[in-house]
């Protein structure tokens, strides 16, 4: 099986940022700019990007369109970018923008049927659907919405089951109390979701914090892994870890 590294740039304010467990108020702010860093990551190796518009995962109305266009005509990493996805029109316009796919996190909880139309719209590898969950005081694995600051009443498994049905491909899912955390992927979570439907292509994020977590990702069965802090801060090059994960 393929097993792809998405490098993530998550950008608020025009800024490259890192939030914690997706707490607006705990944001680690980095000097370098989204597009150089979108270039050295195809410096790398990468061949695809995570991009995240943070402020429009709130509010709604994604961004990055100019950014978005400015990597994608350099012609070396194919993109996958969401953030505040609400309308037909935000989709068309990534696409036209140059994205390779499109990222659907609340819209795909709140309006399941709106998403299953751009499925059919759009195909199935060109909408990534971003389930985003945190385990509540029963152990169930509930589903934040916009940005993660308001809760959704609806279950992870519930929309899994669902996505499957509508015939989705690329499923994310983040454990948000890894997300920035520097604790290790939810191992346990992916196999338990890989198992359960195997269909998908899943894509593992969230607390990645050695090179050695995304040997594992892959060996629980994903698809890939969106590596974020982690490389941010040095503690191991997409270079390295790129031909290493080729080999597992």
């Amino acid at each position: 099986m393929s097993f792809t590294i998405y490098p993530a740039i998550d950008v608020r304010d025009g800024r490259v940022v890192r939030l914690a467990q997706g707490d607006y108020a705990l944001e680690t702010r980095y000097a370098t700019d989204p597009f150089n860093l979108a270039m050295a990551h195809a410096d790398a190796g990468a061949q695809w990007l995570h991009l995240v518009d943070l402020d429009a995962a709130r509010t709604g109305g994604y961004a990055l369109l100019p950014l978005l266009r400015a990597i994608a005509a350099d012609g070396r990493l194919q993109v996958q970018s969401g953030g505040g996805v609400r309308s037909d029109d935000d989709v068309r316009r990534m696409f036209d923008a140059g994205a390779a796919r499109v990222v659907v996190g609340s819209l795909a909880v709140k309006e399941p049927q709106r998403v299953n139309a751009w499925l059919r719209r759009f195909g199935a590898e060109r909408i990534v659907i971003a389930l985003d969950a945190r385990r509540d005081e029963h152990g169930v694995w509930q589903l934040p919405v916009h940005g993660w600051t308001e809760g959704s009443g609806i279950t992870l498994d519930a929309k899994f089951g669902h996505y499957a049905r509508a015939g989705a491909r690329h499923l994310l899912c983040t454990d948000i109390a890894r997300d920035g955390m520097l604790q290790g992927p939810n191992i346990a979570l992916y196999r338990l979701l890989v198992a359960g439907w195997p269909e998908f292509a899943l894509q593992a994020s969230g607390g990645v914090r050695e090179a050695g977590d995304v040997v594992a990702a892959r060996n629980a069965g994903c698809a890939g892994i969106v590596l974020g802090r982690a490389l941010l801060e040095g503690r191991f090059a997409l270079g390295d870890v790129l031909p290493g994960v080729a080999s597992c």
